[in-house]
């Protein structure tokens, strides 16, 4: 490793590989969010929301659809998807930007 080199863990794409596609994305994460102590609501909300949708997925799959999550789910606002009804839920199980899986919206 050469002086001033960021390690990673092995889950990260190496650097180049796939510059320019999506799994930039996994590299971002890591190097900005992973590991980094989060005290903001909306924040920790995003992640339960996100972790809960990554069962039985790839981490990868779910970063992909981040930002359609983050529309769908009002910017991880608690309290507005704590108002979501039976109509909202049925609206976002068709939409492909996130995982349409009943459970994991749901929860």
């Amino acid at each position: 490793m050469t002086k001033g080199a960021r390690k990673r863990c092995a889950w990260v794409p190496k650097e180049g590989r796939n510059a320019g596609n999506k799994e930039d994305r996994n590299i971002r994460y890591h190097d900005m969010e992973w590991g980094v102590p989060s005290y903001d609501d909306n924040h920790l909300f995003e992640m339960l929301t996100l972790e809960g949708a990554q069962a039985g997925l790839s981490w990868s799959t779910i970063l992909n659809k981040r930002e359609g999550y983050t529309t769908l789910f009002k910017g991880f606002d608690p309290e507005k998807v704590a108002r979501f009804n039976k109509t909202k839920v049925e609206q976002l199980l068709k939409d492909p930007s996130i995982v349409r899986n009943r459970l994991k919206v749901e929860s």
